[in-house]
């Protein structure tokens, strides 16, 4: 990556995700936050800018710079990757450490955060715009959609498939083969051993659905 990145979003995943551009020799330009109170400090010598919508450093991504979407929240993910389409025409790049670890023939779509020790399998599918914790595990021909987050060590085995918008906690295991729906809550440390239906929440070993 030749740009450097300005990032959207300077709490949560934003500090690692500084991390990773600095552990790939990428710059980072400065971070774009909505929250005022942060302005003109410093995350590890790299400033907050200005505001997400500030169209004086907007501007710049995507002729001077290239941008990453460093939010946690689903919602509002959505609405600056929509944005950035919209105003600058362009996709967020991927923030892939490079202690990661991706299978030549895996197929990854755009703006993923992808941390330290993350194993992504031969033959699987990532959507765009997801996040994958620090060492998290993904076998082999897994299907993974759009904004799906998955915690620090979870397993997902062979086969499995987890839909746009799911959420998988920290240290799951998804057993090969499950389906997780779209929408779809996983709690930390669960061991789904059966298909989760769409924006159901599910938790424990075996998970079982919350109500």
């Amino acid at each position: 990556m030749e740009k450097p990145v300005i990032i959207l979003g300077a709490k949560g995943i934003a500090h690692p995700a500084l991390e990773i551009f600095n552990s790939n020799q990428v710059i980072v330009y400065g971070f774009l936050d909505e929250d005022q109170s942060l302005y003109g400090t410093e995350i590890n010598e790299v400033s907050v800018l200005g505001n997400t919508e500030d169209e004086g450093f907007l501007k710049l991504i995507g002729k001077k710079t290239e941008a990453f979407v460093a939010v946690d929240d689903t919602k509002y993910r959505k609405f600056l990757v929509e944005m950035l389409l919209e105003v600058r025409k362009v996709q967020p790049v991927n923030a892939i450490h490079r202690r990661a670890y991706i299978s030549t023939d895996a197929a990854i779509g755009h703006g993923n955060f992808i941390n330290a020790n993350v194993a992504i399998g031969a033959g699987t599918k990532v959507g765009s715009h997801c996040i994958f914790h620090t060492g998290a595990i993904i076998d082999h021909k897994v299907e993974i959609g759009d904004f799906v987050q998955i915690g620090a060590g979870s397993i997902v085995n062979a086969d499995a498939k987890i839909e746009e918008g799911a959420f998988i906690g920290s240290g799951v295991t998804i057993v090969g083969g499950v389906t997780i729906g779209k929408g779809a809550r996983v709690g930390a440390g669960s061991v789904v051993i059966a298909t989760v239906g769409k924006n159901e929440t599910v938790f424990g070993n075996p998970a079982a659905k919350v109500k």
